[in-house]
Parts: structure tokens; sequence; C-alpha cells
């Protein structure tokens, strides 16, 4: 247990390192480029084995406990180690890292994005899942920030070089929200550190009561200062902008990973960090961050239906970037409640969001592999998509996604909205019930927007327009031959477009497989988070 944990966080470098070689003679396969991207395939499976085996080997019956952990002091001066660890609050994410980016690999090798070397791409997806595994796994604060920063570099290039249009303008306008947001959060821990004596997470979480080392005022800038760095990648609506020009530009697998696993990083530094370590301040900020999330739930929403009007020019990627900020608004709304029931909530919805957003992200770029546009003007036009008719499977799958997105009761989308929901509905003591209520409605009405802007996307992409009719001149028998005048000509005949690949029912069957399962089996998820959530929130006794 020990090595698998410490192996899922340097497999992913070694492969990187691995990537950048020539590919030896007996496994150039048709060329280096097959080769490069067989390799990320190989060693990206080969972590999902070890995420899985170290699932396996986890003691379910102790979830709330640290588990498979290494301590080694690296740098005693400062009194920074290497602390690695597993409980049930992280193990979810780290099984998700990895299946993702196993996913991605393997959508890549047959349908690598446009671009420079595989070699670069390879190596750099694989320091973007070391990075975002070490941030689950590592328990010093310091650690925790390299980790968190590491993945910064490898998502930049990701957008830079193998983006669509608008690029470099995304990929800076990502890196310097982040950098600024990291910068201020550095100081934040340093501060906790400082005043404490250790960046130990563990040793922080369990001596946060009244002889905690750490004043209220101390506690008030930390959670301040952490708090927005951590905003900034969740990411919490005004600390947002950043997000839709990313995901626009950014390739599909890019994409994929920036909703399903690296805006994790933020809300699990909430829970991991800042309610555990500085319960104080949390309690004084609560209320605040759940007004910035009932917000921005609401503005998401509104946004997305902007987008999904009928002649607005809207991008359907677009669309399912802002209804990430909604959504991860409800993940923010159940860490400020305070209690079980809330953070509970967040953390299923964490899981939620990356299965469902990823898939989503991998069938849009499927769509414009296919049709040429994400515009949704030319989708739902007559030479647009119509799903249902020119490609029933993959219209399905897409109508499917976007309901599980919207929160339909038995998928994995409902539960972690609803808990979060209950809450928010009797948040926890001190914490203004009626101010909560507000923020619960607003919630609530935000579930009814996001349903209206999902079932009018399937409605256009899956069902296609209604394009006008010309009138139409009877036969003398009155009968009506066609849908056009006399004389005028046959509409063309749209394309064929072609429905699901092998490849892309292996890479998403397990996302679709694992929505329903987490729907109709939400307490495998939630008998992992709960024993461990009780144990955080109550100053880890």
């Amino acid at each position: 247990m020990q090595l698998l944990l410490a192996a899922l966080v340097v497999l992913p470098l070694l492969g990187a390192l691995g990537a950048l070689l020539p590919a030896p003679p007996g496994l150039k396969g048709r060329n280096p480029d097959q080769a490069v991207l067989r390799h990320g395939v190989t060693v990206t499976g080969v972590v999902l084995a070890a995420s899985v085996a170290l699932a396996a080997g986890f003691d379910h019956d102790h979830p709330a406990r640290m588990q498979a952990t290494t301590d080694i002091s690296w740098i005693p001066a400062l009194h920074i180690r290497i602390h690695l660890g597993v409980d049930g609050i992280s193990l979810p994410l780290l099984v998700l890292t990895a299946l993702l980016t196993f996913l991605c690999a393997l959508y890549s090798y047959f349908k690598m994005p446009t671009g420079p070397s595989p070699k670069a791409f390879v190596s750099l997806m694989l320091v973007l899942e070391a990075g975002t595994l070490a941030t689950f796994a590592v328990l010093d604060l310091m650690l925790f920030f390299l980790a968190f920063e590491m993945v910064l570099i490898p998502m930049y290039f990701l957008i830079a070089r193998w983006g669509g249009a608008g690029k470099q303008a995304a990929a800076w306008k990502f890196i310097l929200f982040t950098l600024l947001g990291s910068v201020v959060m550095l100081l934040g821990l340093l501060l906790i550190g400082v005043k404490s004596g250790t960046f130990d997470m563990v040793a922080l979480a369990t001596d946060n009561g009244p002889n905690s080392q750490l004043s209220h005022t101390v506690q008030l800038i930390a959670v301040l200062a952490v708090g927005i760095g951590l905003a900034v990648k969740a990411p919490m609506w005004a600390l947002h902008s950043w997000l839709p020009d990313a995901h626009t530009a950014a390739p599909t697998v890019g994409s994929v990973l920036l909703a399903g696993v690296l805006l994790k990083m933020g809300t699990y530094g909430f829970v991991r960090i800042a309610l555990p370590i500085t319960p104080e301040g949390m309690h004084t900020f609560a209320p605040y961050l759940a007004a910035f999330a009932a917000v921005g739930i609401i503005y998401g929403s509104l946004a997305c239906l902007a987008l999904v009007r009928k002649g607005a020019g809207g991008d359907l990627k677009r669309l399912i970037a802002y209804s990430s900020v909604g959504h991860m608004g409800f993940v923010l709304l159940g860490i400020a409640s305070l209690n079980p029931t809330g953070v509970n909530g967040a953390l299923f919805a964490n899981i939620a969001h990356g299965l469902i957003t990823g898939l989503l992200f991998f069938m849009v770029g499927a769509l414009k592999d296919r049709t040429g546009s994400t515009d949704l003007d030319a989708l739902a036009g007559t030479t647009g998509a119509a799903l249902y008719g020119r490609a029933p499977r993959f219209g399905g799958l897409l109508a499917f996604a976007a309901v599980a997105s919207l929160g339909l009761p038995g998928l994995a989308g409902f539960w972690g909205e609803m808990l979060a929901m209950f809450g928010a509905f009797e948040p926890a003591a001190g914490l203004s019930r009626p101010a909560f209520l507000t923020f619960m409605a607003l919630a609530g009405l935000g579930t009814l927007l996001t349903a209206a802007y999902l079932l009018l996307v399937v409605r256009r992409v899956c069902m296609g327009g209604t394009p006008h009719l010309a009138p139409i001149a009877p036969l003398g028998d009155g009968s009506r031959p066609d849908d056009r005048a006399p004389g005028e000509p046959a509409a063309a005949e749209a394309p064929a477009l072609p429905d699901l690949a092998r490849y892309e029912y292996a890479a998403w069957s397990p996302l679709a497989a694992l929505t329903v399962l987490a729907g109709l089996w939400p307490a495998a998820l939630l008998g992992l988070t709960d024993p461990a959530v009780q144990q955080l929130l109550g100053g880890g006794k």
C-alpha cells in the first residue's frame, strides 16, 4: 500500500521522461508518433491499475484513518517532510484522476490533436497527471503548494500549443490568474506554518481546538489568503473569467482534464486545509463563500441560457465551461455550510462533475471533428448535427450526459447538488440560517435554469433546427407530394455523420457506466467520505 501510493506519484514522472527518449527499435510500430502515444496509454494504464489496487487494498472499515502513509524528513530546517497518505476524502479523487488521464491518453492515441510533436504532448500530459495525483496525496503544506503549481505549466502548453482559436490569449489568461492566486495562497500557507511551527497537515488538523497555535486573527488572514488561491482554481464566481476562454481554446483532452481534475484541486484544498486547520476563519468567511457560490450558480446558468439562445452565436464548448461555474458553485455551497451533509455533498458533486463534464467535453470535441464547428446555430441548422437522425447512438449518449448534468435523479449529478442544498438548509451552529436558506433557494432556482439550458441544448443539437417551410402548392387532387413549392429545388441532403467509433466506446463507456453506478449506489462513495468528513469537522479527534 505504501509503495502503491508513492508509485502513483512517481510513475507518471518517469513516464514523462521516457516519452522524450527515442523508442526502442522493436517498439516503434508504424512510426515514432504511434510509439510515443502507445507509451502514454501504457503508463497511464499502469497508473490506473495501481490506483485500483490501492482502492482494493484500502481499509474500508476505517476510511477516516490516513493509510499507505510515507513520512520522510526532506528539509529539516524548515520542518518540511515528504508526507503522503490517503483517506476516504482523497481516494476517490486519486482514482478519478488516474481514470480520466488514461481515457485521455487512449482517446489521443486514435485522435491526436493537431499541433507539435506527440512526444511533448504525452510528456506534458504525464507531468500534469503526476502533479494532480501528488496534490491529492501529499500531507505537507509546502508539498501541496509545489504539487498545486506543478500542473500549471503543462496545462499552459497544452492550451497554447495544441489549442484552437485564441489559444495564446487563453493560455496567458489561465497562467496569470492561477499564478497570481497561488502567490497569495503561498503567503497564507507560510503564515500557518510559521505561526504553528509545522507544515504537517495531519498535525495541524488535529491541533485546531482552543489550544491551537493559530489565533483568530491569524486564521482570518490565512483563510483569506489561502482561499483566494483555491477559489481561482475552484472556480468561484468573480475569479472564474479565465475558465471559459481556457476551455474554449483547449484541445479536447485538455478540456477534459481541466474540468474533470484541475478544478477539483481548489475545492479539495478547502476541505483538506481550510476546514480543519483554520475552522474559526472558515466560520467567519463561510457566509461570504456561500453567497459567491449561490451567485455563481445563477450566473453560470444565465450565461448558458444566453449562449443557447437562437441567433446568439453561442459556442457549445463555452456553454459547458460556464456550466462548470454553476456546478462547482454547488460544491462551494456545500463546503460553506460547514456541516457533514453539505461537505459530503460537495465531495460527491466533485466526483460527479468530473465524470459527467469529462464525458461532455469528450463528446463536444468529437462533434467538432465530425461537423467542423461547435457553434450552436450551425449545429442546430439544417446543415448541422440533428444527431438523433444522423448518428443516433452519438445523439443518445450526448442526451444522456446532458440530463445527467442537469441532476436527473438516478444519475450521479443528483446526489451532490441535493446534499449541498440540504447542508445549506441546516448550516453549522453560529451561521445565519435565514441567509443560508436564501442561498439554498437561489441554488434551487439554479437547478431549474440548468435543466432549461441543457434541455435546449438537446433540443437544438440532437433534434436539429426547425427550418422555415416554403408554401406548398397542392396538386389537383389536394395532395401534397413534398415540402416544396412547384419549381423549388429539393433541399440537399445533409452529409453523412459518423456514429460512435469503437475507440470512442472504449474511452467514454466507463464514464457513462460510473455515472449510472454513482447515481444508483451513492453509498459506495458516501461510505468512504462520511467518516473522514465527520472526523475532519470534529477536529481530527
